[in-house]
């Protein structure tokens, strides 16, 4: 038997990635746009879930991720920054969820009741 096909899987990985590592070092590896890496993404996701291997997020992990996001993209400057009619929308959202036992912005064990976030510029009516 001879091919890559026919190879054990983690000497398969192995030369997949030295073959990346390659390509990056001289310039020719493929970069990816941020559609086509929302897209790769998705795809993986979908697969993942259709195979039952894809993680499965509790709201404490739910919640730490997005705001690891919110925090990376107001470091790259790429976060949305909400005009005051955003921001009292998404606190009116907010707040019916919570007194209906909904789960956006639920408040299992979070912040008090009226200091449920809505990020910078919530309370302050914009941006700043």
């Amino acid at each position: 038997d001879r091919g890559f096909a026919t190879m054990d899987p983690a000497r398969q990985r192995e030369i997949a990635s030295e073959g990346g590592k390659a390509a990056h070092e001289k310039g020719t590896a493929h970069e990816f746009s941020s559609q086509e890496a929302r897209e790769a993404g998705s795809k993986g996701g979908q697969a993942a879930h259709q195979r039952g291997t894809a993680h499965e997020f509790d709201s404490e992990e739910a919640r730490e991720a997005g705001r690891k996001g919110g925090l990376a993209a107001h470091e790259k400057g790429t976060a949305h920054e909400f005009d005051s009619a955003e921001a009292r929308e998404a606190g009116r959202k907010g707040a019916q969820a919570s007194h209906s036992g909904g789960s956006p912005g639920g408040n299992p064990g979070g912040a008090p009741p009226g200091n449920q976030g809505g990020g910078k510029g919530a309370q302050q009516g914009g941006k700043r």
